[in-house]
């Protein structure tokens, strides 16, 4: 018994380090806002059939 409730601590704690992580990012990192356009090629939009 004493293992596995050793090991579920272990996955608790774990979890808890994930959690605090993705937490921390959602906190921490600002995005990069702006305009983004990418030219498409008229080939890839209307293809030629053959």
């Amino acid at each position: 018994m004493p293992t596995l409730f050793r090991f579920v601590i272990t996955l608790c704690i774990l979890a808890a380090l994930g959690y605090g992580a993705m937490l921390a990012l959602v906190i921490l990192v600002e995005p990069n806002k702006g305009e983004m356009s990418e030219r498409i090629p008229s080939e890839r939009i209307n293809p030629q059939n053959r």
